[in-house]
């Protein structure tokens, strides 16, 4: 199954890079459950999950909008985990940041 989700930040808020920054100290501490995995680029990641099956396709585009692709290849009922614990982290780490989170069906 696959989700698109869409966050705005708010003005001056480098959300893209402030996400791989939040990733990559939680894993140099052992203790996110996000982690990166295959190729990056400097507008583009590639993140999964140590518990829920299927990856996250962060992109950077237009206006420093942050795309997210939720893929969970095909696996019925099980995207919802994976969309819920990365809206979590967001929410956690940047509500002060983001002006608005759109989610594609």
């Amino acid at each position: 199954m696959r989700r698109h989700v869409e966050i705005v930040p708010k003005r001056r808020s480098r959300l893209f890079e402030a996400l791989i920054k939040r990733e990559s100290e939680l894993a140099d501490r052992n203790r996110g459950t996000f982690f990166r995995s295959g190729r990056n680029s400097k507008n583009a990641t590639r993140w999964r999950h140590k518990k829920y099956v299927g990856w996250l396709k962060i992109t950077r585009i237009a206006g420093d909008v942050v795309s997210v692709d939720v893929n969970t290849r095909g696996r019925r009922g099980a995207d919802w985990q994976l969309l819920q614990a990365f809206i979590g982290f967001v929410v956690r780490n940047f509500a002060e940041d983001v002006e608005a989170m759109h989610i594609h069906f």
